[in-house]
């Protein structure tokens, strides 16, 4: 089970990274946006550092105080769920 939690960490956060990293493009481009709902999503089911990474790296989402308060939230309890299973 932790050599899949493991592989789950990895995709999820590189899938949430990917994702974010898009949504910037699609904002550069005035094209169709991912929701919101979508990011947050991603980051609660696992992929909390790959957005928050994106968001810094990419200079995206950092003025939404729903970001910049969410998703270090959702990263900690990505952190709590990891480290119990992991036990």
């Amino acid at each position: 089970m932790q050599t899949g939690l493991i592989l789950w960490f990895i995709f999820i956060n590189v899938v949430g990274y990917l994702v974010m990293s898009d949504d910037k493009r699609r904002a550069q481009q005035r094209r169709d946006r991912t929701p919101e709902r979508t990011l947050f999503l991603l980051a609660f089911i696992g992929g909390a550092l790959g957005v928050w990474i994106a968001m810094y790296r990419k200079r995206h989402k950092t003025k939404h105080p729903s970001f910049t308060i969410g998703i270090p939230l959702l990263l900690f309890l990505n952190a709590v769920m990891y480290g119990y299973f992991l036990q």
